[in-house]
C-alpha cells in the first residue's frame, strides 16, 4: 500500500534570485519567455515553502497557459497541503485532463479523495499512479469508512523511550501494546496480531526492509478500540519476513497518520497520555488558548509539515513526525549543517536507517532548532549529507523527532491545519 518511493522532479527549481530580477525583466521578454520566467518564480516560491504566492503564481501561468500540466498539478498540490479539497480537486482534475496518465497528478487526487474517505473515487487514480496494492484496497472497502464511536480517548502511555507505546484493542480482542508515529501512513498490526484478529490480505508485495526482504499486506479492519474511541472500517498494513514472523517484537503494532487526521490530536509528551477528541469549535479553541497556532501542512499522504528554524536560519518549512523513537532532537539535510555552520562531529559516523533503507549520519549540535515558542539549544542532532532538500519539490532543512517534544504536548488540526505547541501537560 502507498509505495512512498522517488518522486518525479520535472522543473528545475531556481533560487531567490530569480524571483528578485523577475519584474525587471518581464516587460522585455517575448511571450514564450515570459511564460518560462512565470513558471521559474512561481517554482521559486514553491521550493522556498512560499505555497500561497506560489499558487497564485501558478494561477497565473494558467491564465496565460490553460493547459500547462506542470502549473495545473502544482496548483492543485498546493490546495492539498493545506487539505482545501475543492481547490485540489479542481486543478488536479484539470491536470489529468490534460495528461490521463500522468502518475504524480492522480496520486494527489487519490490522496485528495482517501482524506474525505472516498476511498472508491481514489481507488482508480492509485492504479493509475502505478500503486496497485492501494487500488486493492481502496476499492475493497465497502460501506462507511472510519466509523467513530464515542467522544475521547485519553490514554496514557505505557513507557515513553525507546518509542511510546499505549495500549488499544483490535476486532475486540486483548489489549495490545502499540507505538504510534505520524512519519507512517495506515494503522499497522504485527503479523502475530493480524493473524489472531483473523485478518486476509487483499493486497501483498515484497519489499527491501532494514537489512533483508519482508512481505507487506494490506485489508479492512473491523475494530480498532483506543480508550473510549472505536473506529470501524478502516484500512491496515501488516508485516513478516519473507522466512515469517515479525519483524519487531517491540510493538504490537503501530497508529498513523490516517487514524490522526479523523481527530483533534494531542500528544501531550510531558504529560505522557495521547488524547483523541472529536475537532469541534469547542476542542479546537480549547488548544487554540494554549498555544498560538503555527500553520501546518500534509503531504505525501501522511507527513506533516509546519514551520520553524535550525541554527538561525529564520522561518522554513521543516517537517514534523511524531512518536515512534529517537534519541536526536532533530536531523538535518543534505548541505544544511554545513551551510549554517552547525557544529558536526564527522569523526564518529553513525550507521542507521531512513525510510528503512541504510544510510550514514553524522551527531551535530545546533544552537537552537525552534517550533514556535518550543525550542532546544545545543542539543544532540543528526545531519544526513546525502538526504535531499526537497523529495517534493519543496526544502526542508531539518526534521523535528520525538526527544524534542518531550518538555510539551503538540495538538495537530486536520480541520483548520494548524499545528499547537505548549509546554507541560495538556489542560
Amino acid at each position: 500500500m502507498a509505495d512512498y518511493g522517488a518522486w518525479d522532479r520535472r522543473s528545475l527549481l531556481r533560487g531567490a534570485a530569480v524571483v528578485a530580477g523577475a519584474a525587471a525583466t518581464a516587460p522585455l521578454l517575448g511571450g514564450g519567455a515570459a511564460a518560462a520566467q512565470a513558471g521559474d518564480d512561481a517554482d521559486a516560491l514553491f521550493k522556498a515553502g512560499k505555497f500561497e504566492q506560489a499558487g497564485r503564481a501558478y494561477e497565473e501561468m494558467l491564465r496565460t497557459d490553460p493547459r500547462n500540466l506542470h502549473a495545473a498539478r502544482r496548483r492543485g498540490f498546493v490546495g492539498l497541503l493545506s487539505n482545501r479539497f475543492p481547490e485540489a480537486e479542481r486543478y488536479l482534475k484539470l491536470a489529468i485532463e490534460v495528461a490521463p496518465g500522468d502518475k504524480d497528478a492522480n496520486r494527489f487526487l487519490a490522496d485528495c479523495y482517501m482524506r474525505q474517505d472516498k476511498f472508491a473515487l481514489s481507488a482508480p487514480h492509485w492504479q493509475a499512479a502505478g500503486d496497485e496494492g492501494a487500488a486493492k484496497v481502496f476499492g475493497a472497502l465497502r460501506g462507511e469508512p472510519y466509523q467513530i464511536h464515542g467522544d475521547l480517548a485519553q490514554v496514557s502511555w505505557l513507557q515513553m523511550d525507546p518509542q511510546p507505546l499505549v495500549e488499544a484493542s483490535v476486532n475486540g480482542g486483548p489489549p495490545k501494546r502499540f507505538t504510534f508515529y505520524t512519519g507512517a501512513p495506515s494503522l499497522s498490526v504485527s503479523a502475530t496480531v493480524a493473524k489472531e484478529a483473523g485478518l486476509s490480505p487483499i493486497a501483498s508485495s515484497k519489499i527491501d526492509y532494514l537489512n533483508g526482504k519482508a512481505w507487506r499486506h494490506g485489508g479492512i479492519l473491523e475494530s480498532f478500540k483506543l480508550g473510549g474511541i472505536e473506529v470501524r472500517n478502516l484500512p491496515v498494513a501488516w508485516m513478516e519476513w519473507e522466512s515469517g514472523g515479525d519483524v519487531t517484537t517491540e510493538n504490537d503494532g503501530m497508529i498513523g497518520t490516517w487514524v490522526f487526521y479523523h481527530f483533534l490530536t494531542t500528544f501531550d509528551y510531558a504529560g505522557r497520555q495521547l488524547i483523541l477528541r472529536r475537532n469541534t469549535p469547542e476542542t479546537v479553541a480549547r488548544a487554540r488558548a494554549a498555544a498560538k497556532p503555527l500553520p501546518m501542512w500534509l503531504a505525501r499522504e501522511h507527513m506533516v509539515y509546519s514551520r520553524g528554524s535550525i541554527a538561525g536560519s529564520g522561518p522554513r518549512v521543516v517537517a514534523v513526525p511524531i512518536g515512534g523513537g529517537s534519541e536526536p532532537a532533530a536531523a538535518t539535510h543534505g548541505d544544511t549543517a554545513e551551510r549554517l555552520r552547525i557544529r558536526t562531529d564527522r569523526d564518529r559516523p553513525i550507521e542507521t536507517f531512513a525510510h528503512s533503507h541504510p544510510a550514514v549520519a553524522y551527531p551535530c549540535y545546533p544552537k537552537e532548532i525552534r517550533l514556535g515558542d518550543a525550542a532546544a539549544r545545543d542539543v544532540y542532532c543528526y545531519t544526513n549529507p546525502n538526504s535531499k532538500l526537497d523529495p517534493l519539490g519543496f526544502d526542508v532543512p531539518v526534521t523535528f523527532f520525538h526527544s524534542f517534544y518531550k518538555p510539551y504536548n503538540v495538538t495537530l488540526d486536520f480541520t483548520g491545519m494548524n499545528l499547537y505547541i505548549a509546554p507541560g501537560k495538556a489542560v
